[in-house]
C-alpha cells in the first residue's frame, strides 16, 4: 500500500552531537518500517558543538534529510515554526534532537489524520523521570485544564498535526509554551483530536535546556497571553466554527449536514 500521508518531522537540536546521529537514524528506521513516507527537518539552534557537522554528514546519504541552522539559539518554539515554514509534509510532527522520545511510538499514529487533524500522545511511562519533573508536569497541567476549561493528559509531547490547521493560526508562540499554546487554540476553535499513549524514553546523553529560569519566565508570560486572547480579544474568532477544506474536522461537519434524523 502505498503511504497516503507525507510526514515532515521538525527536529531541533542545540548542542545534541552525542544524540543527533541517534536520533535522526531512529526516525528514518521509523519512516520505512511503519510505511510512511517522510522528511527530516533538523533544526541546529545556534549549536557550538558538532551537531552542525555530524547532521551534514548524515545529509549525504539520505536525501530526506533537511537542516536549519539558526546563528544562535531562538528556543524550541522558533525551531518548530522555522521547520512548518519549510515543511513539504501535509503533516508535521516534532521529535526532539535529544533521542528522549521514540520515533515508531509517534509514527504509528499518522493514519489516525484519517479521522482527526490533531493526535496528542501522553506517556503511559513517566516513572522514567524524576519526581521532580513529573510534580512540574502534573501541576501545569492542572493549571492549563483548570484555566481553559480543557481535559488534556499531556501538551508538550510530540503532537501530531495537520499542517494546514497550523498555517491558519493567526499567533505564533515561540517559548517552550508553543505546543500548548496550539493545543488550546485548535481545541477551542473546534478542530477533532485524539489522545493516545506512547512509551517515553530516557535521555541517555546531554541535559534538558526546557527547565531554567528564563524558560519559565517566557511560558509565564505566553500562559497569560493566551488567557487573554481566549478569554478577551480573540474570544469571537476562536468560537467561529470555520475549518481547513482539507481537515478531517470540515469533513466531518459537511457529512453530519447531510445527515437526516428519522
Amino acid at each position: 500500500m502505498m503511504p497516503r500521508y507525507f510526514v515532515s518531522v521538525v527536529m531541533p537540536a542545540l548542542n545534541e552531537e552525542k544524540s543527533i546521529i541517534v536520533a535522526i537514524s531512529n526516525t528514518l528506521a521509523g519512516f520505512d518500517d511503519i510505511g510512511v513516507k517522510g522528511e527530516i527537518i533538523v533544526v541546529n539552534d545556534g549549536s557550538r558543538d558538532n551537531t552542525d557537522r555530524l547532521v551534514e554528514e548524515k545529509m549525504k546519504s539520505d536525501n530526506r534529510i533537511r537542516m536549519i541552522v539558526h546563528d544562535a539559539p531562538k528556543g524550541i518554539g522558533s525551531c518548530f515554526w522555522d521547520g512548518v515554514d519549510v515543511a513539504k509534509g501535509d503533516i508535521v510532527t516534532m521529535i526532539p534532537g535529544d533521542n528522549e522520545n521514540d520515533p515508531w511510538e509517534t509514527l504509528r499514529y499518522v493514519e489516525l489524520l484519517e479521522y482527526v487533524d490533531i493526535v496528542i500522545p501522553f506517556a503511559y511511562n513517566k516513572n522514567i523521570r524524576s519526581l521532580s519533573r513529573n510534580i512540574l508536569s502534573r501541576t501545569y497541567l492542572s493549571v492549563i485544564n483548570l484555566t481553559f476549561m480543557t481535559s488534556f493528559n499531556y501538551t508538550n509531547s510530540t503532537v501530531i498535526y495537520r499542517k494546514s490547521v497550523l498555517q491558519q493560526l493567526r499567533y505564533r508562540c515561540h517559548s517552550f509554551f508553543f505546543q500548548t499554546d496550539i493545543l488550546v487554540r485548535t481545541v477551542k476553535k473546534g478542530y477533532l483530536f485524539a489522545e493516545v499513549p506512547y512509551r517515553l524514553g530516557s535521555r541517555k546523553a546531554g541535559e534538558s535546556k526546557l527547565i531554567s529560569f528564563p524558560s519559565l519566565w517566557k511560558t509565564a508570560k505566553d500562559y497569560f497571553k493566551l488567557v487573554k486572547d481566549v478569554y478577551c480579544t480573540q474570544r469571537k474568532e476562536l468560537n467561529e466554527r470555520y475549518f481547513c477544506l482539507d481537515s478531517s474536522t470540515a469533513k466531518r461537519q459537511n457529512l453530519n449536514s447531510k445527515y437526516k434524523e428519522i
